[in-house]
């Protein structure tokens, strides 16, 4: 057998090593494996983590799910269930669905959500609705399901929860504080799918987007209780300076929520949660554990330094930048070679008119501050393949970034203010490209330092 090589030996090395070690953390967090390492079936019995269902009691097994990852999810169901499966649909971003037999795959538009989105949330909701206490409901949830089950509550139209939705993302708030407001504005989310399910027995697959995977977080919770109130949501509003620029059907609506007058999302301890169980099957953790592994065996000392990264983008590559540096400097906190991982999902407060995504943004920034290391690389990606409204999955900076592109006549920092960091690594043949990945984990960051 060969020995692996370190990845140490230039710069087109480590930008060949971060692909590898991407791939390695994408495919570890594979919804179809997940859903085949966590769900079996036995003759007559469904195996679903530590949970067992008698098929035998079952009337109806109804499919349904969103998210750019639910497509994989259902392919690995359908294998397992076959004939089983009475009827299902899952809603994906365009361009993110699979062939499937028994379950109909049904796009819409992510991040900001649109009519097919609608269309498709009535749908599925009526597939729910229609669930008996003898049926069992398996939804598949992954990150974007948000987006993509945009239904809202009665007296909020399309528009305003497409202008809702981009006022927040444009704000830098967490994913937390975005879907404590989707779930009230919302007939899917905060627990409103299990609710409209019950009494049927629910089982949610959910693949972790979220930081400390909260799993009233994820696709904003359609199967959990809510541990977030109108109040949290007109909170969320006047932090970020949204409360006058939301429209005001929806800042109507979440007021008359706060003063009792509008019926809050199912908390914990309701009925309606009786029948349902939750299973994350992937998360963020699981990828970068890979990644770990694979630098390791390419010949680098891995670091896992977090999974739980957040805050603006450009705060996070100065960190990620500082660390970079002290490696070459002083060795600490790893010696050469060596690659640093973490994982999370970062923000970035929208004031150009540009176009790029938060790890793009964030490799932007860290080209800035490790200008002229030798043999460092750091590269930031979406597991999703998707950064911001772009192909790319993000972008890999260098000490060598700049000089290239003062050599084309680019100013890094010009870019950066305008926050089209898309357009300055498609110009220097930076952009990490993966393609729609079929998985949702969240972010990887990785800094690369070679002998």
């Amino acid at each position: 057998m060969l020995e692996p090589k370190c990845g140490g030996s230039g710069l087109e090395r480590l930008k060949a090593d971060s692909r590898l070690i991407l791939d390695s953390a994408l495919d570890a967090v594979d919804p179809y494996k997940a859903v085949h390492s966590h769900v079996t079936r036995e003759g007559r019995f469904l195996n679903v983590g530590s949970h067992r269902y008698d098929l035998q009691e079952v009337e109806r097994v109804i499919v349904v799910g969103a998210g750019k990852a639910s497509a994989r999810m259902a392919v690995a169901i359908e294998e397992i269930l076959g004939d089983l499966i009475s009827d299902g649909l899952i809603n994906v971003k365009y361009g993110h669905g699979e062939p499937l037999r028994k379950i109909t795959v049904w796009e819409a538009g992510h991040p900001v959500p649109d009519q097919s989105g609608i269309e498709g949330s009535r749908r599925l909701l009526t597939l729910v609705k229609d669930a008996k206490e003898r049926d069992l409901v398996i939804c598949l949830i992954s990150g974007g399901g948000s987006s993509l089950l945009p239904q809202p509550t009665s007296g909020i139209d399309l528009l305003s929860k497409q202008e809702t939705t981009r006022a927040l993302l444009e704000s830098g708030a967490t994913i937390h504080q975005v879907n404590a407001v989707r779930k009230h504005i919302s007939d899917v989310k905060g627990g409103r799918l299990a609710q409209a399910a019950a009494p049927a027995r629910v089982v949610s697959l959910l693949l972790s987007d979220v930081i400390g995977d909260d799993l009233d977080v994820i696709s904003s919770g359609p199967t959990v209780p809510d541990t977030t109130t109108f109040a949290t949501a007109l909170d969320v509003l006047a932090r970020y300076d949204l409360t006058g620029r939301v429209p005001a059907n929806v800042l109507s609506h979440l007021q008359a929520g706060a003063r009792g007058e509008n019926p809050e999302t199912p908390k914990p301890g309701d009925a309606v949660f009786e029948n349902v169980v939750n299973v994350i099957i992937a998360n963020n953790a699981g990828a970068i554990n890979a990644a770990a592994e694979k630098a390791g065996f390419l010949g680098y000392k891995p670091l896992v330094l977090s999974s739980f990264v957040q805050g603006e983008a450009r705060e996070v590559a100065r960190v990620m930048a500082a660390i970079a540096r002290e490696i070459s400097v002083t060795g600490r906190p790893i010696a050469r070679p060596a690659c640093v991982i973490a994982g999370g999902e970062t923000t970035v407060t929208l004031k150009g008119k540009g176009t790029g995504g938060r790890n793009q943004e964030l490799a932007l920034q860290a080209s800035l501050d490790i200008e002229n290391i030798d043999n460092i690389l750091i590269l930031a990606a979406g597991t999703d393949g998707t950064d911001g409204p772009t192909d790319a999955a993000g972008a890999m900076a260098s000490g060598n970034t700049l000089t290239v592109a003062r050599e084309l006549g680019l100013s890094a920092r010009d870019y950066l203010s305008n926050n089209d960091s898309y357009h300055f690594f498609q110009a220097i043949g930076d952009l990490v490209v993966t393609g729609p990945t079929g998985t949702n984990v969240m972010d990887i960051i990785l800094i690369l330092a070679g002998q």
